[in-house]
């Protein structure tokens, strides 16, 4: 679509339409109002009858997306000729929440019939992702309607980050089908179909817009911005003093003290949960003193402006042990799941110690918008840390493993991390990312500034064998950048790997800018169509103020930011961070196997990340 205006008062009229049109908005529908404005202005609709107007309306709306079929189908079907702009609104919005609620209804009856185990795991998954991705159409009509003129913008890049999000959760409920038995997964598959469909179509519309208003270059639509020293309205005073702080938390700053001794409230975390508030406006504090907590903690989505505070992230951890070996979707591998918003964690460890043997194993699994970790370390070998979903800001964190152990649909940035390579199974590659954008329109990717590749003293001991890479296209749409950032000699000097034939290649985005270290040189890099080299302005536009929106929600948290560029540590290149190794677990159960087990075959079915081989 193309749009021309003669005046600033029509430019602010056409501005006012969109924003109107935006509070009962959700997917697929916010430009309806301007493509049909339009239309009116031109005279068109009134010069053709009734039915060739609604139908002309429809083809206008539908114009910019993938899937023009669906899109005009749906509206024709259910829009009742109108070609009144609201009207087709509440239709689309209605067809949209139908076909999702439709397909989690399926999903419950056909689990009530199934006796495979992983199946019925699956399907249970696939119930919950789709209350989650209705969760996502619902708070942006709720929340739309709150945004005033000048934060149109804003409004638009959250549309984006959300319905990134809902395709995030249909693609991940197909995915738990791998390795299951009977049709369960092809019937899901037909089930999620229309809704699928639906939610590119809407990020298409909201992209085509987005880029729109970016064109017009009106100041005051981006004029939100906080002050490096200001924090969000929802931090209350108490949590102001405790999230300043960076270290020396006293029991009476938190709301909940969670102590193996018993000198706390609560000796376990998810006796502590029971008591954290639905739904909170401000912070709710939960310091987990020094100990190892083996069990599995859920932050739901009720559960939001939640903070954890640890002794150390070699004093405070988090352990479980749960894998897809074992029968479980690597989706609820997790050891600790968080899905409530604005979640923070601070000094904290979490760890999967499943086992290099046992394939997919997630130590955290990240839904949270506008969440951040400081500190804390994720250690586990194939799947360590699965970044979902949403905003993520990660800062002075250690994430270690083997397999694709960086992975997800997350708009994360990694500030000053650490990434650390650990010894696979025999035979197996070691591709640190795997990000899985589905969409090119999707407003995702991963983000390295500062950080360092570094590998623990087993895997350089087989470095030559078991080659390690920057990472390969988990979906078509994969994108990661990584800059300012040591890379050592045992990446090799491909730089990336690839998922399987030509899968990606030339849809990818993969940019390396500015980095240093023996591994650093491009001239041995891979030179597929989807590998970008960045202009000044490109890379400004992934650094944490632009791509995360980080100056409006990182500040005032006790958190080091660089919103811009970050220059790495010019002694990184001949130095190891301290601290890298990953904590001794010798006191925790071996699960594993390694050792004592020869190394088995991927399980059957385990189509995803599984064995990697070397070339």
């Amino acid at each position: 679509m193309s749009y021309r205006y003669d005046d600033d008062s029509k430019k602010k009229r056409r501005y006012a339409v969109i924003l109107i049109s935006s509070v009962l908005l959700i997917s697929m529908i916010v430009a309806v109002t301007i493509s049909l404005n339009k239309n009116e202005a031109n005279g068109d609709s009134k010069s053709n009858g009734e039915l060739a107007a609604s139908v002309k309306a429809v083809k206008d709306v539908c114009a910019p997306t993938d899937y023009k079929k669906t899109c005009e189908d749906t509206l024709l079907k259910n829009g009742h000729n109108t070609t009144d702009p609201m009207e087709l609104v509440k239709t689309a919005f209605s067809v949209t929440m139908k076909q999702i609620t439709d397909a989690a209804k399926k999903s419950q009856t056909m689990m009530d019939l199934q006796k495979d185990p992983r199946t019925r795991m699956a399907l249970d998954q696939c119930k919950e992702l789709m209350d989650y991705a209705l969760g996502e159409l619902s708070n942006s009509f709720e929340e739309l309607g709150k945004f005033e003129f000048h934060l149109l913008d804003e409004a638009l890049i959250n549309l984006r980050i959300w319905l990134s999000a809902a395709i995030s959760h249909e693609e991940t409920c197909l995915e738990g089908f791998q390795g299951t038995q009977g049709k369960a997964g092809e019937t899901m598959k037909k089930a999620l179909k229309t809704a699928i469909e639906l939610t590119h179509n809407g990020l298409a519309i909201i992209s085509e817009m987005s880029s729109f208003v970016g064109q017009m270059g009106i100041p005051e639509l981006n004029s939100r911005r906080l002050l490096s020293q200001d924090i969000p309205s929802w931090v209350d005073q108490r949590g102001r003093s405790l999230l300043q702080a960076a270290e020396g938390y006293s029991d009476a700053k938190a709301d909940i003290v969670v102590a193996q001794d018993g000198s706390g409230q609560y000796t376990t975390i998810n006796d502590a949960m029971k008591f954290v508030p639905k739904k909170k406006n401000t912070t709710f504090v939960v310091h987990i003193k020094a100990g190892v907590y083996k069990e599995y903690v859920q932050v739901n989505k009720s559960m939001t402006h939640l903070v954890f505070i640890g002794d150390g992230p070699d004093k405070t951890i988090i352990s479980g042990s749960k894998n897809y070996k074992d029968g479980i979707t690597t989706y609820r591998t997790a050891t600790v799941a968080i899905i409530g918003d604005y979640f923070i964690a601070k000094n904290i460890g979490f760890v999967n110690t499943a086992g290099a043997i046992k394939h997919q194993a997630v130590a955290v699994r990240v839904q949270s918008d506008e969440s951040i970790f400081f500190n804390c370390r994720f250690d586990g070998y194939q799947d360590t840390l699965y970044a979902h979903s949403h905003r993520q800001f990660y800062r002075d964190c250690t994430i270690s493993g083997t397999i694709d152990f960086l992975f997800g649909d997350a708009a994360a940035v990694f500030q000053n991390c650490t990434l650390l390579v650990r010894k696979p199974l025999p035979n197996q590659a070691c591709p640190i990312t795997a990000h899985g954008r589905k969409d090119a329109r999707e407003s995702t990717g991963f983000v390295f500034q500062g950080c360092t590749i570094a590998g623990e003293p087993d895997y350089l001991a087989v470095k030559e064998t078991s080659k390690a890479y920057l990472g390969r296209p988990w979906k078509e749409y994969s994108r990661t950048i990584i800059m300012n950032t040591f890379i050592p000699d045992f990446i090799q000097p491909q730089g990336w790997q690839p998922w399987l034939g030509n899968f990606g290649l030339d849809t990818l985005f993969y940019s390396e800018v500015q980095n240093i270290g023996p591994g650093a040189a491009l001239a041995g890099r891979v030179t597929w169509p989807g590998i970008k080299t960045l202009s000044d302005e490109e890379i400004l536009s992934f650094t944490p103020d632009q791509y995360i929106q980080g100056d409006v929600w990182v500040p005032g948290k006790g958190v080091p930011y660089t919103p811009g560029l970050l220059a790495a540590d010019p002694n990184a290149a001949t130095t190891t961070p301290s601290g890298s190794a990953a904590p001794d677990f010798s006191s925790f159960p071996d699960t594993s196997g390694a050792g004592s087990v020869s190394p088995a075959a991927a399980p059957e079915g385990s189509t995803k990340r599984t064995m990697v081989l070397t070339d």
